[in-house]
């Protein structure tokens, strides 16, 4: 049965409880991007060098900084009026617009299909994605791997239904992976590289045909028709980042090791599954996002059918 949006919202709300400091504005500040980052990825290594700071001073702005632990609880703060910008996966921003978040879509990383995967432990009986059946799964729900889960049974021959799904962000679903206490999961790097690495963990299934994995960046509204050129600014810095990250994967995984706390070995391999270089929201793109929000909306996952086509940007740099 398709939840109304009105408990919808309310259990979107609970579930996704925010990491913002009492006190935080609810408006943004003038002159002030304030910029939603997780602990992995393009935005880190942006906060790290500070080139952003001084782009953004040469037009008269200001940038703050918050961590959150994955898209969904950024876009929620997003919602709530405590960022103007952040980057997630594909997932977490079509919930959050089926709950009435004021979202732009601004640009887009190139798909990085091999960077989300179903995994189980080496030793695990399960050989295929058809033996989860019955089976108990974990996974960050409305995360970029909810699709990837979704389009890996259908692939199967089975329904969503057929699993017994296990809502947990990674720290805690990695537990209890290792403990045994589920039989798969479904995670993306750097955690999958990690578990990979540090707990021998088998792929099952990664996304290489089956689902894009895209990475967008993602602005609220009102900022973003208001800031037009600190938007702008914003995406020309995380381009430059993005570039440098390519051709510099050693030195990228140095960095962001101390801030994920996962060795700079297994960020590399996470780093060479990552795809780089910045680019517009075409309509290859948006179709793409349309069928996965149709595709949850069908589930019931979501409680109203949305168009990404009405929450694109249009023009800009």
């Amino acid at each position: 049965m398709i939840i109304s949006r009105r408990i919808f919202s309310m259990a979107l709300a609970s579930l996704l409880a925010l990491p913002i400091l009492p006190g935080a504005p609810a408006q943004a500040s003038d002159k002030t991007v304030r910029i939603g980052y997780q602990k992995y990825g393009t935005l880190v290594l942006l906060k790290g060098k500070g080139l952003l700071e001084e782009k953004l001073e040469k037009i008269g702005y200001t940038v703050s900084w918050t961590e959150f632990p994955a898209g969904p609880q950024l876009l929620e703060a997003l919602n709530v009026g405590a960022v103007d910008f952040g980057t997630t996966g594909e997932t977490p921003p079509i919930f959050a617009q089926a709950a009435g978040a004021p979202l732009i879509y601004i640009a887009h990383e190139p798909p990085a299909a091999r960077g989300e995967a179903i995994l189980v432990p080496k030793d695990s009986p399960i050989k295929t994605v058809a033996d989860l059946k019955g089976k108990t799964v974990t996974l960050n729900k409305g995360s970029n791997v909810h699709f990837l889960l979704v389009k890996a049974l259908e692939e199967a021959g089975l329904k969503y239904g057929d699993v017994k799904t296990s809502f947990l962000p990674p720290a805690d679903a990695r537990a209890a992976f290792e403990q045994g206490a589920v039989d798969a999961w479904v995670i993306w790097d750097p955690f999958q590289a990690a578990a990979e690495v540090a707990a021998e963990a088998r792929e099952l299934r990664n996304g290489e045909g089956i689902v894009p994995n895209h990475q967008f960046y993602l602005g609220a509204k009102t900022f973003v028709e208001n800031n037009p050129e600190a938007v702008d600014v914003v995406i020309e810095a995380v381009a430059e980042i993005d570039d440098w990250a390519k051709a510099n994967t050693a030195a990228a995984a140095a960095e962001l090791a101390p801030s994920v706390g996962i060795p700079e070995d297994v960020l590399a391999i996470a780093l060479e599954r990552q795809s780089y270089g910045v680019k517009a929201i075409d309509e290859s793109v948006i179709k793409q996002q349309q069928a996965i929000a149709d595709t949850f909306f069908g589930l019931g996952l979501i409680p109203n059918r949305i168009s990404i086509a009405d929450v694109v940007r249009k023009g800009g740099a």
